[in-house]
């Protein structure tokens, strides 16, 4: 039998053309599985053949695994204490064996040895072929359309297939058998038997490696397009930046006569794309990921990485898009929060955030309207800016003397003082309970002090928006906090 094996070995080697060593893996695999049907458990099964001599070692192993993290696999796993008594220089992560019976090779019947032994060698030309078509180092697929697989569809290359999932197509468009396809490969996920290649059409990637292929500029590194938003299908926006001030980054993406940007549009069933010249001024960065719309003015919260851009009422329509799908695009392009207001919007806002500011600084200062209003104008919106703002900025203010800084600095700083004293001692007062709430994080409880809620069922009583206005957490996030609040109220109810 050890003779016949050898030879099974030899043709199947010759006939699938792979290395001897993938066929003698797949006989020790086709043996370990006969193996473990013969013992009680999930035993771990190694089974050793003689490249030679086609004569086979059967073991029984266990991992060695660290004391403290016991035993998730009893059959399997042995603690390194235990471990130690039978081999002294033995560490974690090695294994113990014991020599077990060999199974017959007639025993394990021949169809079902060449079965797994074929599955072997199926798995290991796939994974050669894979490797092959992975070192070309290509970012983009292109194959046909070779079946539909529970709504993804199946793209074939050659003989390597990837899988383009129903969520990454592009809504507008109807694929069939045989139609070419291009799309970004995203990840390679061995696990996924048939088509372990995962492409999108989709992704903002897809969009920039097509541009990097119509605009040679982009390869040289002239030009280089900085971020990419997309509603597939619809309408697309992408940052550029030239590196040559030769080079027109905008009209180099256009081309003449519109033929580079339109062969990426023709790609992806009509999407228009919107160019749009990339600055490292936020402020200017998102005026022009606004276009068409014309901007009146902007105001830029560095705190809560948002502006306030305000338009006039003719391009109110134009900033926000059909269905706020042009602001919503810039957003995702440059990274802040856009909120498009028109001018009466702005200055209703603008006169409650000074009315609060005014507020402030006559509580907190002592001052009068007049001096609020002073340092309003002059740009200051908070005690921090009044308490520590270099003095050399603050002596520009001609209505102020020296004196009169001085002394505002020194009431700012005292009442900073005096509120963070107050926060402490609100701190204080909650309750260890809340402090102990799993996924609660430390930095909330002042937030939650100051918000008056100071137990666990303070918390589960409020409602989600209400959570949200005081940490600033997404609906999603204050939702679950606040369940997890509630556990305690129906623990023993079932």
């Amino acid at each position: 039998m050890n003779r016949e094996m050898l030879m099974l070995v030899d043709a199947i080697s010759r006939e699938k053309n792979v290395e001897r060593d993938v066929v003698f893996g797949a006989v020790e695999s086709a043996l370990a599985q006969a193996t473990k049907k013969l013992h009680q458990g999930d035993v771990d099964i190694r089974v050793s053949v003689d490249r030679d001599s086609g004569d086979y070692e059967t073991f029984r192993r266990w991992h060695v695994v660290p004391d403290e993290a016991g035993l998730q696999l009893p059959d399997q796993e042995i603690l390194l204490f235990e471990a130690k008594e039978e081999m002294p220089d033995i560490e974690v992560d090695e294994y113990i064996e014991e020599a077990v019976e060999s199974v017959p090779i007639g025993r394990i019947g021949a169809m079902a040895a060449k079965q797994v032994i074929l599955q072997k060698i199926r798995d290991a030309e796939r994974e050669m072929l894979l490797n092959d078509f992975m070192s070309r180092g290509d970012k983009i697929f292109v194959g046909t359309v070779k079946r539909l697989d529970k709504g993804d569809i199946i793209v074939e290359a050659g003989r390597v297939e990837g899988r383009l999932r129903r969520s990454e197509m592009i809504a507008k468009e109807n694929l069939r058998n045989g139609d070419r396809v291009r799309a970004m490969i995203m990840e390679v996920d061995l696990t996924l038997r048939g088509a372990p290649i995962i492409l999108s059409r989709s992704a903002p990637e897809f969009m920039i490696e097509l541009f990097r292929q119509e605009v040679p500029e982009i390869e040289q590194g002239l030009l280089e397009i900085k971020s990419c938003a997309r509603d597939p299908g619809s309408r697309a926006k992408i940052a550029v930046l030239s590196h040559d001030k030769r080079v027109d980054p905008i009209g180099t993406c256009v081309g003449v006569r519109g033929t580079r940007v339109n062969a990426v549009t023709n790609e992806l069933a009509g999407e228009r794309v919107d160019i749009v010249l990339w600055s490292e001024d936020p402020a200017q960065f998102v005026i022009g990921a606004l276009a068409p719309a014309n901007v009146s003015s902007i105001v830029v919260d560095e705190e809560k990485h948002a502006m306030d851009v305000v338009v006039d009422e003719e391009n109110l329509a134009i900033a926000i898009g059909r269905g706020g799908q042009n602001v919503r695009l810039a957003s995702d392009l440059t990274g802040w929060k856009i909120n498009i207001m028109d001018a009466n919007e702005s200055a209703q806002k603008q006169a409650v955030e000074t009315d609060a500011s005014r507020k402030l600084f006559m509580e907190k200062l002592d001052v009068d309207e007049e001096i609020a209003d002073i340092l309003i104008s002059e740009g200051f919106n908070s005690l921090e800016e009044v308490a520590y703002v270099p003095i050399s900025e603050m002596l520009e203010i001609e209505a102020f003397d020296e004196d009169t800084i001085n002394e505002l600095r020194t009431r700012a700083k005292d009442a900073l003082l005096t509120m963070e004293i107050a926060k402490e001692e609100g701190v204080e007062t909650v309750s260890q309970n809340l402090r102990d709430l799993e996924g609660l994080d430390p930095e909330l409880i002042p937030k939650l002090a100051e918000a008056g809620v100071h137990t666990r069922d303070d918390l589960a009583d409020l409602a989600v928006d209400e959570l949200t206005e005081i940490t600033g957490h997404s609906a999603d996030d204050a939702k679950a906090l606040i369940l997890k609040a509630r556990e305690h109220w129906f623990a023993g109810q079932e």
